[in-house]
């Protein structure tokens, strides 16, 4: 699989755009003038004090507090808090060697028992602001780099599930043990297994280096104070995912390119080749087809290749996906065996849509019903199969039996939303119309379905003349080139009353042929 990463930075921030073998999979937007990203660390004020929910109110520093449950105070609270103290008197250490942990709270403990308004508390952002709501925040407190986790006040060293081989694990539990620093547990990610003592030494030491930027930025720091600064949401991307798999980095801005370069080289020098700057006069999401992608890809209806499509709807609770065969597929005489067909190909898109527009919390699919029970627990397995490149925790629960599958998903930041409407050119932008850049694929897709599938000839296609022209002109013209496909004529008849995205087709006889 090829994977590159195309990242628009422009003055108000950058858009970052994943594709998987030239399919738009990841669309993250970075706003420059958001000053809190997650991973931030921030001496805090305790706000509110909620007994009756067992969690707090805490302020950040931004216009709404954060949240804070007990749960999510972590069992080294007392630690943190003794750390902090003794950092802002200037009198913690920047290593932990000779502190003294203390003792760890229990799990059913009261949040009013355990934090104190009149004292700062040190926090990490964890979720962005969700509706609203602020910050999810928790004082369970890690720093996070490529091949390791360090999380400050234990000993504890886990690995990453993914990593199966028991010899390897083994051999990354013995060369951690022997490189980290007292009273730092570790987590070994994935992109660890593999990897030299020098390599995890490293990052290791990279890792450090930020707890003493932390605890010499926490010395007579007034709360609400950041105190660490994660990367900005490219870099962490990298972190994140940059294996041997990506063959491209492909940026427009000098800046950002240099940044991203220096980053590569001190993370994976062997890669620093794949980082380009892009010069071209045309939009750099326009170039890689990108911007279209976004627009068949963001609205209520997406269309699949086959002509299937789904209708994507977003509640306050949950989210509902519902799957339609389309005029494509409703001829097709085996009726399960075209439903299999259908569900699959929906899988695998609801699957890249999860992750495109980053829906989180419940989902809840509408199928087209089948009857074999093999053929039910195929859809179950394409659904997770699909789902495997998902970073973010999820749940694939199998069929109901109304036909209904139920996913959660890990929500962690706002759901991606994206107007794919133009203005309405006849009215001067006071209604809206489809997107006009994936008209032409539209009416591609069913010209193919009317001459391969249904068998028609002779058929004349209607529209605008603006579309006509573009259809007509050049060397070889696009109806050329449906001439050499289908070995047929398409005529192109157009009139200014019809409407800059409408378009219809007719038959031999001049009756219209409906698409339905």
């Amino acid at each position: 699989m090829n994977r590159e990463l195309i990242i628009d930075a422009g003055q108000n921030g950058v858009d970052i755009a994943l594709l998987e073998d030239k399919t738009l999979v990841e669309l993250h937007q970075e706003n420059l003038n958001q000053n809190v990203v997650i991973g931030d660390i921030f001496l805090s004020k305790v706000g509110k004090v909620l007994p009756g929910l067992n969690a707090a109110f805490i302020d950040v520093g931004q216009s709404k507090n954060g949240f804070l449950h007990y749960s999510d105070l972590g069992p080294q609270i007392r630690s943190v808090q003794k750390s902090a103290r003794l950092a802002m008197e200037g009198t913690q250490p920047d290593n932990l060697n000779d502190f003294k942990l203390e003792p760890e709270t229990l799990k059913t403990g009261k949040m009013a028992q355990t934090i104190n308004k009149k004292f700062p508390l040190l926090v990490q952002i964890t979720k962005e602001p969700i509706s609203t709501k602020g910050h999810r925040l928790s004082c369970d407190l890690s720093l996070a780099g490529r091949y390791l986790v360090l999380i400050p006040f234990t000993n504890v060293v886990s690995i990453s599930k993914k990593i199966n081989s028991q010899e390897e694990r083994k051999r990354l539990l013995r060369l951690t043990e022997s490189i980290k620093p007292k009273n730092f547990g570790v987590i070994l990610r994935t992109l660890a297994e593999g990897k030299s003592v020098q390599e995890l030494h490293e990052d290791m030491v990279h890792l450090t280096d930020k707890w003493k930027e932390l605890t010499r930025e926490l010395k007579d720091a007034a709360a609400p104070k950041k105190v660490l600064s994660e990367m900005s949401k490219t870099s962490t991307l990298l972190r994140d995912m940059l294996n041997a798999s990506f063959n491209r980095v492909l940026v427009n801005s000098k800046e950002t390119y240099n940044e991203v370069r220096n980053y590569i080289a001190r993370i994976a020098p062997d890669k620093e080749s794949i980082v380009q700057l892009y010069n071209g006069r045309i939009p750099i999401f326009d170039q890689y087809d990108i911007t279209k992608q976004v627009k068949s890809s963001f609205g209520k209806t997406v269309n699949m290749p086959s002509g299937a499509y789904l209708i994507i709807e977003h509640t306050e609770a949950l989210h509902v996906v519902d799957v339609n065969s389309g005029h494509q597929t409703a001829n097709d005489k085996n009726q399960e065996e075209n439903a299999m067909k259908v569900n699959l190909e929906a899988a695998q898109e609801i699957a890249r849509q999860m992750r495109l527009r980053d829906i989180g919390g419940i989902i809840i699919i509408d199928f087209i019903d089948v009857r074999s029970p093999e053929n039910k627990r195929l859809i179950s397995k394409t659904m997770t199969d699909s789902m495997q490149a998902d970073k973010a925790r999820h749940t694939v629960l199998p069929l109901s039996r109304f036909g209904l599958m139920q996913i959660t998903r890990q929500r962690v930041k706002p759901e991606i939303t994206i107007s794919t409407d133009d203005d309405c050119p006849s009215c001067g932008g006071t209604g809206k119309i489809g997107p006009s850049i994936i008209l032409l694929d539209e009416i591609i897709k069913n010209l193919d379905h009317l001459i391969s599938k249904n068998h028609q000839k002779k058929i004349t296609l209607f529209v605008h003349p603006y579309l006509e022209a573009y259809v007509k002109s050049g060397y070889p013209s696009m109806r050329m080139k449906w001439w050499w496909q289908y070995k047929q004529w398409v005529n192109v008849d157009s009139d200014e009353t019809v409407s800059i995205n409408e378009y219809h087709f007719y038959d031999k006889n001049g009756d219209e042929i409906l698409m339905n």
